[in-house]
């Protein structure tokens, strides 16, 4: 549980964020080739940065309230996390990263995020656990975001995943697709100890400022997909929480993926 405060001056009128509408469409295995050629077809390719990788680290309380709210399709969902871009990381130097807050609203949600230079060994796996930043540290930028975490928050999982960006070419709606989404347990106890566990298949998400799809992107229907709330970090925790070989182990809640 926290509290968000709405009367902050970051919800002023002046500053009001930016909400943005959000939607997920997962795509099974079979289909990714279709689902990255048909995007090439009806989308642009973003001319900045097209493809990359993306690694987040996951911060919450010990009972897991925001893998749960998020899990239970609640209205009101946050995600704080510190997110970083390649996958590779050289052996010294520094490294630039990302401490974000992540709100939905029902339908529509808000970023906030404040870039960081940090040494680039606190981003190696063993070393995640310390949390990236100093604790004090990232309760500062989260209250400099009218957020303020009633549990202490703790690094839970680390995702990576290939994203590749698109844009709609009449609405100029963001498009991507989301592959080879790879986890790793962070917080103790939760999991079986396994490393870059890969979920199967791969997700679009559409965002923009409103509701209603453009007409090109209503033919991704015949991908056989729909509209859902799939969450990689709430999919990634539930994958590593059953035992391996369970059926259904690595698929999204309501689907079987034969893999």
């Amino acid at each position: 549980m926290a509290v968000q405060l709405y009367n902050s001056p970051i919800f002023s009128e002046k500053n009001r964020l930016l909400e943005r509408f959000e939607r997920k469409f997962y795509v099974y295995p079979a289909e990714i080739g279709l689902a990255y050629n048909l995007l090439h077809q009806i989308c642009k390719k973003d001319e900045d940065f097209y493809s990359e990788q993306i690694n987040s680290l996951y911060f919450d309380s010990v009972d897991l309230d925001q893998h749960e709210k998020s899990s239970s399709g609640d209205f009101r969902k946050d995600k704080v996390r510190i997110r970083w871009y390649g996958n590779e990381l050289g052996r010294s130097g520094t490294q630039i990263v990302f401490v974000e807050l992540k709100s939905r609203h029902g339908f529509a949600g808000t970023k906030q995020r404040t870039k960081l230079e940090i040494p680039v060994e606190k981003l190696e796996t063993d070393n995640l656990s310390m949390g990236i930043i100093p604790r004090y540290r990232l309760m500062e930028i989260l209250a400099e975001y009218g957020y303020y975490p009633r549990e202490i928050v703790r690094p839970v999982i680390r995702i990576s995943y290939c994203r590749y960006r698109f844009s709609e070419v009449i609405t100029g709606q963001r498009v991507s697709l989301d592959c080879h989404i790879n986890s790793t347990m962070i917080l103790p106890g939760p999991g079986n100890g396994e490393r870059n566990l890969e979920l199967p298949g791969a997700v679009i998400e559409i965002k923009g400022e409103k509701m209603e799809l453009p007409v090109t992107l209503m033919r991704a229907r015949i991908l056989n997909t729909d509209w859902t709330r799939f969450s990689k970090y709430s999919a990634s925790i539930d994958a590593h929480n059953e035992n391996p070989g369970t059926t259904g182990r690595l698929s999204p809640s309501g689907k079987i993926i034969r893999v």
